[in-house]
């Protein structure tokens, strides 16, 4: 695999029909939202802070990443929530997911945060296994949604 180096960029009027242009593969649709329908729950839940970004290889958005930033009614170890992690069908393979996931938890660490959680949805094919390879371990919680939550400590 090729190191690859991914810029993190604002989502903008420029670049929003581009990034929501952006696909996973048809077996992986269960398991991730699109970016329309992660932006539509983002303006729905402001309370979570959501923090949006393009995913961006050069010039070229490849993926999107959500966070919940730092929510202030949040305890502490579940300030910082892996919302949704999205790499383009057509740039999968080449090390951009983990490399977002360095990068996220540098800025996460920076900010002051030691953990980050996400969740999945089990079943084949899942996103389990590549967060674990990541460090992410299972907390032994399933959320309200039946997705397995894991935590990544920093």
């Amino acid at each position: 695999m090729i190191a690859v180096r991914v810029e993190l960029r604002e989502i903008t009027d420029a670049n929003r029909k581009a990034v929501r242009a952006l696909r996973v593969r048809r077996d992986q649709r269960r398991f991730v939202a699109s970016v329309a329908e992660s932006l539509k729950d983002a303006a729905a839940e402001p309370e979570a802070r959501p923090w949006a970004r393009a995913v961006y290889l050069d010039e070229e958005p490849v993926g999107f990443v959500m966070l919940s930033w730092n929510a202030p009614n949040s305890p502490p170890d579940e300030r910082y929530f892996l919302w949704r992690l999205l790499v383009d069908r057509r740039h999968q393979r080449r090390g951009i997911g983990r490399e977002v996931l360095t990068t996220i938890s540098d800025l996460v660490r920076a900010e002051g945060g030691d953990v980050l959680l996400t969740s999945y949805e089990p079943g084949p094919g899942d996103p389990g296994p590549f967060y674990r390879r990541f460090g992410f371990e299972p907390t032994g919680e399933i959320d309200d949604d039946g997705e397995i939550v894991l935590r990544l400590r920093l």
